[in-house]
C-alpha cells in the first residue's frame, strides 16, 4: 500500500510544475486529489491523464468564496479531506532592484502566495478540526530564508507563509492537524525558464538553460537542479500518517542551498596567497 492510500487531498497550482508533480505522486502513494488552478485546459488534461482517483476545480485562491468552493467540491466529490496542499503561488513582475519595482503587482502578490494559503488553511482546517486531525502543508520557498536581491514582495509573502505556519501549527494542535511547510530550492519550473524565449531555437533554450544551472549549482553544496518530483516526495511524507508526530516545521528540499553557501573563500584566498608567492619567487 502507498503511504497516502485511503487519503483525499487538495492541491492548488496542480496544474503544472510542482503543484503537479505533487498531485502525481499523490496519486502513485494511493491518494484521491482535487487539483485547483487557474487554467482549465492545462488542468483538465492533467486530470484525464491522471485517472479517475482525480478531479479539477478551477480556482483562483485569492477569492475567498472560490477557495471555500473548492473544499465543498472535494467533500462532495471524494466524501473528505486529509490534506491541503496549499502550493498555488505566483513570482510577479521581475525588477532586479528594489528601486526599480512599481509595485503594480503587490496586492496580486500578497493576496495569492499569503492570503491564498491562509484561506486554503482555515477552510480545510475547520473540516480537519471536526474529524480528529488531518495534514496541511504549504509552500514557501528558499527566498523567505536566504536574503537577495530581486522579487522582494515574493520574499515578502513567503516569509509570511512561514510565519503563519508554525503559528497555525500551535493554534491546531489540540486539534490533531498538523501543519508545516517546504522550502523548495532552485527547481526548474516554467516561471524559472530562463531559456523560454521566442526567438530561441529548441537547442539554444536548453544550452542557455545549461549555463543557468552552472551558475546556480556553483553557490549549492549538490550539484544538480532539483526536481518537481523532489518536493512532491517531501508533500508525501508530510501528508502521510509517517509524519505523524511532525508538525509546526519548514523543511528545505534545496540541495543544501540553506545550508550555507559553497563558495569556498579559502580556498580562493589560499590560491590567491600561492600565486602571489610564486610571482615573487618566493615558497
Amino acid at each position: 500500500m502507498g503511504q497516502l492510500e485511503g487519503k483525499v487531498a487538495v492541491v492548488t497550482g496542480g496544474t503544472m510544475g510542482i503543484g503537479a508533480a505533487i498531485a502525481e505522486v499523490f496519486v502513485e502513494e494511493g491518494a484521491r486529489v482535487v487539483i485547483a488552478g487557474r487554467n482549465a485546459e492545462q488542468g483538465a488534461a492533467l486530470a484525464q491523464r491522471l485517472g479517475a482517483s482525480v478531479r479539477y476545480r478551477r480556482t483562483d485562491v485569492a477569492q475567498r468564496d472560490q477557495v471555500q468552493a473548492l473544499i465543498d467540491f472535494a467533500l462532495a466529490e471524494f466524501g473528505g479531506l486529509d490534506a491541503m496542499v496549499n502550493n498555488a503561488a505566483i513570482t510577479g513582475a521581475f525588477h532586479n532592484r528594489f528601486l526599480d519595482d512599481d509595485m503594480a503587482d503587490f496586492d496580486e502578490v500578497v493576496r495569492v502566495n499569503l492570503a491564498g494559503v491562509m484561506y486554503g488553511s482555515q477552510i480545510a482546517a475547520r473540516y480537519m478540526a471536526g474529524q480528529g486531525g488531518g495534514a496541511i502543508v504549504n509552500l514557501s520557498s528558499i527566498a523567505a530564508e536566504v536574503p537577495g536581491f530581486a522579487l522582494l514582495a515574493y520574499r515578502a509573502a513567503k516569509a509570511g507563509v512561514e510565519n503563519f505556519t508554525r503559528s497555525l501549527a500551535i493554534d491546531l494542535g489540540e486539534y490533531g492537524v498538523r501543519v508545516n511547510a517546504i522550502q523548495p530550492g532552485h527547481i526548474p519550473t516554467r516561471n524559472s525558464d530562463f531559456g523560454a524565449h521566442p526567438g530561441l531555437t529548441a537547442a539554444q533554450s536548453a544550452e542557455l538553460n545549461a549555463i543557468v544551472d552552472t551558475i546556480y549549482n556553483a553557490d549549492q553544496p549538490l550539484k544538480r537542479r532539483g526536481d518537481p518530483r523532489d518536493v512532491a516526495y517531501a508533500a508525501a511524507f508530510l501528508a502521510s500518517d509517517r509524519a505523524a508526530y511532525i508538525t509546526g516545521q519548514v523543511i528545505a528540499v534545496d540541495g543544501g542551498v540553506t545550508a550555507g553557501s559553497a563558495f569556498n573563500q579559502n580556498k580562493l584566498l589560499s590560491d590567491a596567497r600561492r600565486d602571489y608567492l610564486a610571482k615573487l619567487g618566493l615558497e
